[in-house]
């Protein structure tokens, strides 16, 4: 009777099963730390937040001269300016701004006279040409989100935020056990009946572009002792195990036994050809694959299996396969056992994709190397016929699609939150955020721009926030205001208020520097409200033209003390440990248009709102109320 293997179960089923079983046992990566410098390509562990603001220190954008804007007020092209060598200092590009200049004026525009002084015919406005403390990043703001892999832009910006080590996943230790009596090292020269071992290279190359660290033994005789000793020492040194052979019917093929003698077979023989001979093993948490000798099988399973395992210990997605329709050139016959994979040339003819079947052998290694596609005949399908439409599995990438929630409107730093949560429930999605103020989110919704925008708009007429907006600027509907949070909004001050500030009346005050937000925003409209309703003169505020797009950098400038007060949210100034002075609960809230409420980002993007884990962040944050997030308030 012909030798039948144990099992003849389905890949998918094999490979579900197969990951469900290691799971439950605790299969996952561990964490370890490295310097920021060594982590290219490396998988975050947890997200990465910035230590210091970048710049650190209010930096010349120019060459120039560095001086008080107030000494140039009034410098006109008949009215000229005139500074002494004690009023300004010369600077370069990069260089610190001393502490009494606010404004650096360029050299182009600097006219030098012979008695040292310098003419200006034009005035400086505070602040002009000087890069701002955490212009590019401000302390506290997560640079990289949970299971990113780190670019080498992300490790150039880690470091500017003062980051000099990061937690990532470790590379999971992959043994690979080459077994055989015929099987000799590589070599130029081989002895007939020599079977050179070239699968654990093939096996290395591969684990490495998957990011494992493989680690190849000597080659073990058929010798069942042997074999289990040599199976041991990989499951004491690596996280997962490759036995290389002896898992078909031949008589000194041990595999399986070995396999179950140190841990669990859960299945012997895969739906699947090339690569039926597949054991999936395991001993506690570690996988143990027994891998069919033939080289191509080998791939196939280590593509199909082992790959998947990988994915899961760097929590990433599968690599996204481009499936294109294409004409096969020559009949192809299957048996309705199996499940079978067909290397493919591909060719463009008069405009039709056409498939070239190549050598189907389980040792046909150069098909491999020469194939364009894989074409999978399902298991319980005869083939198909030359002239038949067949799905093709690319090997060479045709493009990478994104699935990114874009964000464009008012800044807040849960929206870095939102990201991660997003990012480490499904790490197929991510999160683009830009931060443009309400005004510019509404108009960005308006054009088509966006998912989603963050809106916190006050009208004065009634003290309400975003409804009427919506009604002005979409009469005709269309969108819909998601609720989010009730967030304090106030002054931020240094620690302690050394100036004694109460209210927004008192910003008027000689010697006091305001930083604001940018005009569009929610927060310039509510200081802006605020001053037009105690009749504050803002020209009389100095800086009130000096304008950040976020709350947090306005909270970077009064840490540095640079600025001496500045509106913003609760949670931007705990981050920076600043005094708070508290003036309203303001209601920000997500805008997001009906055309894309149904797509799948947006939908997630709901359930991450309603989750406890998005509540729990907003009270690690401080500063914020939330009732209801992803209810709807308002659809118009």
């Amino acid at each position: 009777m012909a030798f039948q293997y144990l099992t003849n179960i389905s890949l998918e089923e094999a490979r579900s099963s197969y990951q469900e079983a290691l799971l439950t046992r605790g299969f996952a990566a561990g964490q370890e730390t490295i310097p920021v410098s060594e982590a290219c390509g490396r998988i975050t562990a947890r997200p990465v937040y910035a230590a210091i603001c970048a710049p650190h220190y209010p930096a010349s954008a120019m060459d120039g001269i560095a001086l008080r804007a107030e000494l140039t007020f009034g410098a006109g092209e008949t009215t000229p300016v005139t500074l002494t060598q004690d009023q300004f200092v010369v600077v370069d590009t990069g260089d610190p701004v001393p502490e009494n200049c606010d404004a650096v004026v360029m050299i182009e525009d600097v006219i030098r006279q012979e008695d040292g002084t310098v003419h200006l015919y034009a005035p400086a406005a505070p602040w002009q040409h000087i890069r701002q403390i955490g212009e590019d990043i401000c302390a506290g703001e997560m640079i990289l989100p949970s299971y990113m892999e780190v670019s080498p832009s992300a490790i150039g910006a880690m470091i500017a935020g003062g980051v000099m080590e990061i937690s990532v996943l470790k590379r999971p230790v992959v043994g690979i056990i080459p077994t055989g009596d015929e099987i000799i090292p590589p070599t130029a020269n081989p002895a007939p009946g020599d079977i050179l071992e070239f699968n654990s290279s093939i096996f290395s190359a591969m684990l490495k572009q998957w990011g494992a660290v493989p680690l190849t033994y000597p080659i073990v005789k058929d010798r069942r002792d042997e074999i289990e000793a040599a199976v041991k020492k990989a499951l004491a040194e690596c996280d997962m195990v490759l036995l290389n052979a002896g898992s078909s019917a031949g008589r000194e093929d041990y595999s399986a036994e070995v396999i179950r003698s140190v841990g669990e077979v859960l299945y012997h023989g895969i739906a699947i050809k090339p690569g039926k001979p597949a054991i999936l093993g395991l001993q506690e948490c570690k996988p143990i694959l027994g891998v069919p000798g033939y080289p191509v099988s080998g791939i196939i399973v280590l593509e199909q299996l082992l790959k998947p395992l990988i994915d899961r210990w760097f929590v990433r997605p599968p690599e996204e396969e481009v499936i294109r329709n294409a004409t096969l050139a020559k009949s192809v016959v299957s048996g309705l056992k199996y499940q079978e994979f067909v290397r493919v040339r591909l060719g463009n003819v008069d405009g039709k994709l056409m498939a070239s079947p190549l050598g189907r052998g389980s040792g046909v290694v150069s098909s491999f190397m020469k194939a364009d596609g894989i074409m999978e005949i399902p298991q319980g399908t005869e083939g198909y016929a030359a002239g038949s439409e067949v799905p093709v599995h690319l090997l060479k990438k045709e493009s990478s699609l994104r699935n990114t929630l874009v964000a464009i409107g008012s800044h807040d730093p849960l929206l870095d939150e939102v990201a991660d949560l997003l990012h480490s429930a499904d790490t197929t999605l991510s999160m683009s955020s830009t931060h443009v103020g309400s005004m510019g989110g509404i108009m960005a919704v308006k054009r088509g721009e966006t998912h989603v925008a963050g809106i916190h708009l006050l009208d004065e007429a009634d003290g309400s926030y975003n409804v009427s907006f919506l009604k002005k600027y979409f009469p005709q509907g269309g969108v819909r205001l998601v609720e989010c949070v009730g967030r304090s909004q106030g002054l931020m001050l240094p620690v302690g208020n050394p100036l004694g500030i109460t209210s927004v009346n008192d910003l008027t005050r000689p010697g006091l520097r305001y930083v604001n937000r940018q005009k569009g925003s929610g927060t310039r409209i509510l200081i802006d409200y605020l001053c037009k309703k105690e009749g504050i003169d803002t020209t009389k505020i100095y800086g009130y033209d000096r304008e950040e797009f976020t709350h947090t950098s306005v909270a970077a400038q009064i840490a540095s003390g640079t600025a001496d007060a500045g509106m913003g949210i609760y949670s931007a100034a705990r981050l920076y440990d600043l005094d708070f002075l508290p003036i309203c609960m303001e209601q920000y809230d997500l805008l997001i248009p009906d055309s894309v409420w149904d797509t799948d980002v947006v939908q997630r993007l709901i359930r991450v709102l309603q989750s406890p884990e998005f509540k729990q962040r907003l009270t690690a944050l401080g500063g914020y109320e939330c009732e209801n997030p992803g209810r709807v308030r308002q659809h118009l």
